[in-house]
This record gives C-alpha cells, sequence and structure tokens, in this order.
C-alpha cells in the first residue's frame, strides 16, 4: 500500500529536508567507513570531533560569525538558556540587574526564570495580549543593565522583530530558537544569541550558543559547572558528553542550507512562503483572521482563526480534519492560545505551502 504524503508544519520539533533524512538513513549504521553508528561514537573520538569542527565551521561560514566570539553545542533547550544567561551575564554590572523585552510566552518565561537571579526590568508598559511589539519609542532601559534581552519570534504568537533593538552600548542578548538561519543577522550586533535547533537548523537535543568572548567568565558564583559558558568554551563544548546525533544532524542541515543559497536565499523562500498564506487571510473578508499586528506579523509562525475575530470551534476542527485527510499535520495552535497554527521553517517548501494555501482557499469556498 502505497504511503499517504505528509507535509508537517509542526512548530518544532519540525519537517527536516528529504535530502537529510536520507543522508542520515544512509550512514546510520555505519558512519563514513568507520563501521560504527554516530549515536554510539565516543565524543572524545576523532571522528566525533571532524563532526563538531564541520558543524562549528559551517556555522561560522552562513552567519559570517567573527572571530572574537565562540560558539557553544549544549543541551536543555532554549528553556535551558533562561537560566544560563542570567547565571552568566547579570553580574556584568554591580547592580546586578536586565532589561527584559516581553512580547510573548517565551520572553516571558525567561523573564520569570531570570527574576530568581537578579533584578529584572520589564523595558515597556505591560502588553495585555501579544499581538504587537511595542515601540521603542515607549521602552525604558536601564543603563546600568547588564544585559537586553529578547525573543525575535515568538513561536505561539506568531510576532517577529524585522528590526534589531538599540541599547545604546548594553550587551544584546537574544533567542533566535524559531528563526535562526532563516534570514541574514549582523552577529557583531549581539553579545550572545541562542538558538534550539529543533525549528529550522535540526533536531530536538543541541541548543546552539554564540557568546562574545568578553563576555566569559562573569558567571555567578551559584551557577552550575554545566551551565557555565566559559567552561564549555574552554572544553570545545565537550566538558560532559554533547548532544552528537543531534549535532550531526545539524551539520548535515548546515550543508543543506549552504548548498540552497544560504540564509539570503532562506529569507526570500521564507518571505514568499508566508505571503501566500497571509494573502489568502487578508483577503477572506473576515473567514479567516490573524490577530498579529500587521507590523510585526511572523514569516516563520503564522496563527489564525477560522469563522471569525475570535474562532468557531466547528469551522476549526473540521478545517483541522480536513487538512489531516490531505496529509497535513500539527497545523493545531498552541494549547494557549488555540485555533490555527501554520509554521513554515526553511524546510518547508514552496510546494507545501503551496498546498496549505490550495487547501484553504477551498475550505473558505465550501464554509464561507
Amino acid at each position: 500500500m502505497e504511503q499517504k504524503q505528509i507535509i508537517n508544519f509542526g512548530a518544532g520539533p519540525a519537517k527536516l529536508p528529504q535530502s537529510v533524512l536520507l543522508q542520515a538513513q544512509k550512514e546510520l549504521l555505519n558512519y563514513s567507513g568507520t563501521g560504527i553508528s554516530v549515536l554510539e561514537m565516543s565524543h572524545r573520538s576523532s571522528d566525533f570531533s571532524k563532526i563538531l569542527n564541520k558543524t562549528e565551521n559551517l556555522l561560522r561560514e552562513l552567519l559570517n560569525i567573527p572571530d572574537n566570539y565562540k560558539v557553544l553545542f549544549l543541551q536543555g533547550g532554549g528553556s535551558g538558556q533562561f537560566s544560563s544567561v542570567p547565571l552568566n551575564l547579570i553580574g556584568l554590572q554591580k547592580d546586578r540587574c536586565a532589561d527584559y523585552l516581553v512580547t510573548g510566552t517565551w520572553s516571558a518565561k525567561a523573564a520569570k526564570e531570570a527574576e530568581k537571579y537578579g533584578q529584572i526590568n520589564i523595558v515597556h508598559p505591560k502588553l495585555d495580549s501579544y499581538m504587537k511589539i511595542p515601540d521603542p519609542s515607549t521602552w525604558t532601559l536601564n543603563s546600568s543593565a547588564s544585559y537586553v534581552y529578547y525573543c525575535c519570534n515568538e513561536t505561539v504568537h506568531g510576532v517577529e522583530f524585522n528590526f534589531t533593538p538599540e541599547t545604546n552600548g548594553v550587551v544584546l542578548v537574544c533567542d533566535m530558537s524559531s528563526n535562526f538561519l532563516s534570514r541574514p543577522v549582523d552577529v557583531s550586533k549581539f553579545g550572545l544569541i541562542f538558538a534550539g535547533a529543533q525549528k529550522n537548523v535540526g533536531c530536538a537535543g543541541v541548543t546552539v550558543v554564540i557568546v562574545r568572548e568578553d563576555l566569559l567568565g562573569h558567571a555567578l558564583k551559584e551557577c552550575p559547572i554545566v551551565l557555565d559558558y566559559k567552561v564549555q568554551a574552554e572544553m570545545n563544548s565537550l566538558y560532559h558528553t554533547p548532544p552528537c546525533f543531534s549535532i550531526y544532524i545539524m551539520a548535515l542541515v548546515l550543508d543543506w542550507i549552504k548548498n540552497n543559497g544560504g540564509s539570503a536565499a532562506m529569507e526570500r523562500l521564507n518571505k514568499q512562503k508566508s505571503s501566500m498564506i497571509y494573502d489568502i487571510i487578508n483577503a477572506s473578508n473576515g473567514f479567516y483572521v490573524c490577530p498579529v499586528d500587521v507590523t510585526c506579523q511572523s514569516r516563520m509562525n503564522i496563527p489564525f482563526r477560522v469563522g471569525k475575530k475570535e474562532g468557531d470551534d466547528a469551522l476549526e476542527k473540521a478545517f483541522l480534519d480536513g487538512a489531516s485527510k490531505r496529509g497535513m499535520i500539527s497545523l493545531k495552535g498552541h494549547r494557549s492560545v488555540g485555533g490555527i497554527r501554520a509554521s513554515l521553517y526553511n524546510a518547508v517548501t514552496v510546494e507545501d505551502t503551496e498546498a496549505l494555501a490550495a487547501y484553504m482557499r477551498e475550505f473558505l469556498k465550501e464554509y464561507q
């Protein structure tokens, strides 16, 4: 029986390029003539060192990472960095305080976690809902803050920054988990960038941290040693056993990004894909509704309601059922907001997006 073609619109873990999966399948039992799998390879072996170095070199090339930045491959996911960032950086200034922009679920969680380690200032008026980014003119930045933190794409609510915040010289920290390598980035504007791999650059298990060298060595005394960036940098991410297979998969995905034109090409495709879906929403006369302000609608995660602004439960269930029958999975919105969410990460193709767009037009015609 022929297997139905599946299109995965999941928010993460997310779709991987088919060529990456096939390469991993081919090498699973015998990696590069070693006779063993990467899954059983010693992290101290020369073969794994080559994988680790290749992954770092590809990242440096694709992001044009300056030489005075360290690249770390860590565990604990983005949520682990909610702790690691303040533990390593909040002591940079004697006041032990930090500024946070809270524009969605993940930056809110990060700010709450950071409160354990110092004084946290939310730089803008509290938002009633996460549908827009407060105008920078409303921000109150603290010149004595150790760092300014933001999440440049909020996966749950579909809010994305299309600019880099100006911090007047204060260290800028960014959670790029859900739009990492989806567009070019000037790394030199940041003190630290982190990103979980499982959306745009690999599978779950590894988190990339790109940190400027002068920010190392300032960890609080209570910082666990495995979370200390300086220790991990000195040990080349090998203080303890790293997520070897996840790093290997990341190398394959980075190769795929490079061979398909790099971050600039990803940006062009992501704009094309997201425009397809937003155009249908905007032309639906309110049948499909995206609640996010047009100035900060995400190219990665598009949340929308069906039937009316607050959503029609029966129509949304019918939409999801129909999508599933057509092989489109993981379109249900996050449990905290409901509705529908289409995640259009790098590996989601134009053809995948066209299939969703065609279904949305068909559903609109049938039910409006």
